[in-house]
């Protein structure tokens, strides 16, 4: 794969981007999990107060991975941070160097954004992509454990009477 392009993605994307979420959640055995529709990737990534942005990989024109982004703040650093919430790269072009490409993009928007961190997560039994990762130089954090509430367990705090 030498004609490889990363380009920031379209709203005419979602329906492709619909399809690798789905691919990854496959991939992870959590297909089921996945809530979202074209619609919804285009309000929450590509309408005027959206939140996350997205890159597509092309190889030869057509779509081969995407990433999904959003920036993040540290108190400690006073600087912004790059949070990468998905990558996929389809089966066929793995190891063809995409995966470093999309990874390089996102680190010269960070750099271009004066972030102090550029961060995402992994399935623990992930293999391929932890030595992936570990490649590219970077570090599993050992200390922090990640805690996460539900839509519904959002909605019973909020609403929770003192």
């Amino acid at each position: 794969m030498t004609d490889l392009n990363i380009r920031a993605a379209t709203a005419a994307d979602a329906t492709t981007i619909l399809q690798f979420i789905t691919e990854l959640a496959i991939f992870e055995k959590a297909e089921h999990e996945v809530l979202t529709s074209v619609e919804m990737i285009q309000q929450t990534i590509f309408s005027s107060d959206a939140k996350a942005h997205a890159l597509i990989c092309e190889n030869e024109g057509q779509p081969i991975g995407f990433a999904v982004y959003f920036y993040n703040y540290s108190t400690w650093l006073g600087k912004y941070g790059l949070y990468l919430e998905d990558l996929y790269v389809t089966p066929a072009a793995r190891r063809t160097g995409a995966g470093k490409a999309i990874f390089k993009a996102l680190a010269k928007i960070a750099a271009a954004n004066n972030c102090g961190r550029f961060e995402w997560s992994v399935l623990d039994w992930n293999e391929p992509a932890i030595k992936f990762y570990q490649a590219l130089g970077a570090q599993a954090k050992t200390e922090w454990v990640g805690y996460r509430l539900t839509e519904q367990q959002i909605s019973a705090l909020a609403n929770q009477t003192e």
